[in-house]
């Protein structure tokens, strides 16, 4: 769960409870679960400058993502429907699906839409704010800030999203991770561009990012449009 500090008093923290403690994170508050409840081509950009927050004080900015749509998007790992290894895509919006890809990386991704349209932003770059020494600690070959999460699996492996997080919820923080807004709001232009490493759908614009920003994982000149991509496409 996650907890104000006002709200947990001077009690231990249970293990897996996120408490926001005074004064950098007192007013980082959850993204509700309506948030997610819509297009991912929608939540995606709208995403970029949100917080990901992590039990032990991890926290990053979110810069870089990319929607992924069910059974309107040959890139989704849904478009063929349910699987065991899938089936979080297919729940309800606003829990967290994490997968494993390359056969070496672990990659998370924030399910929307409604329950059974299997719709998901993956996280794809962030910036580190809070908890670098435990980042650092988590990913050994980083030298410097913007190797920590500069990349889906360089994200997963910095906030230690593995399996055993498939399925957590990023609204109430039942396992340690959470999404959260410190108020800062998305780019008014973000760039804009097609989404990287898949070998379908190349075409759909459905990857945003900060503009300029050093923390990128992939190509930096893109587009720079806020217009958001039609979801009936």
């Amino acid at each position: 769960m996650v907890h104000t500090a006002e709200m947990s008093g001077m009690q231990p923290k249970p293990p897996g409870v996120i408490v926001l403690q005074e004064p950098t994170t007192r007013h980082w508050k959850p993204l509700p679960r309506g948030f997610y409840r819509r297009h991912p081509t929608v939540v995606a950009p709208e995403l970029l400058n949100k917080i990901l927050l992590r039990d032990d004080g991890r926290a990053a900015r979110i810069v870089e993502v990319e929607a992924y749509a069910g059974g309107e998007d040959p890139a989704a790992h849904s478009f063929r429907g349910p699987t065991p290894r899938n089936a979080t895509m297919f729940g309800p919006p606003g829990h967290l699906y994490v997968y494993f890809i390359y056969g070496m990386h672990w990659a998370g991704n924030a399910v929307c839409g409604d329950a059974g349209e299997g719709m998901a932003v993956l996280l794809r770059a962030a910036e580190p704010i809070h908890g670098l020494e435990l980042m650092y600690q988590a990913r050994a070959v980083a030298r410097r800030d913007q190797d920590l999460a500069s990349g889906p699996g360089k994200l997963a492996q910095a906030f230690g999203l593995n399996r055993q997080l498939d399925g957590a919820d990023l609204v109430t923080g039942d396992r340690g991770v959470a999404l959260v807004s410190d108020g800062t709001p998305p780019p008014d232009n973000p760039a804009v561009g097609p989404r990287i490493g898949i070998s379908r759908a190349m075409d759909f614009p459905w990857r945003w990012h900060v503009p300029d920003h050093d923390h990128v994982s992939g190509p930096r000149r893109q587009t720079r449009n806020g217009a958001k991509h039609d979801p009936a496409r």
